[in-house]
């Protein structure tokens, strides 16, 4: 791995990397399963994101990751669309997941449940 003297080549070395894991024009849904997002349905909500995507042939990744740190809110999912910053939303259940892909994976419109910027992508 070659030494990273700025904050530039974090930011290319970040990118190149994401690319090879999920592909440059893919979308990303993470569902956050930590203990919270767990006792608060996540895993039937990442069930329903894998379902649901491949019954409407959308081609995304979708994947587990642990707590953000938004356990009032769970579940909480972060949708990271191609060439877009990553949308976290929360309280979602199989309904806001519903719309959630009808009106932001497939139209690009953003919907209620989006919580603070102060979130921070890592």
């Amino acid at each position: 791995m070659p030494k990273i003297n700025s904050p530039a080549e974090l930011s290319k070395h970040k990118k190149e990397i994401r690319e090879k894991l999920y592909g440059q024009e893919k979308i990303l849904i993470r569902v956050h399963m930590g203990t919270s997002g767990l006792a608060s349905g996540a895993k039937s909500i990442y069930e329903f994101f894998r379902e649901e995507l491949e019954k409407r042939n959308i081609e995304a990744t979708v994947i587990n990751s642990g707590d953000m740190g938004y356990s009032f809110a769970e579940p909480t999912i972060e949708v990271r669309l191609p060439g877009r910053e990553a949308v976290v939303f929360g309280n979602v259940d199989k309904i806001k997941a519903d719309e959630i892909i009808e009106k932001y994976i497939k139209n690009g419109e953003l919907t209620d449940g989006i919580l603070p910027a102060n979130y921070r992508s890592i």
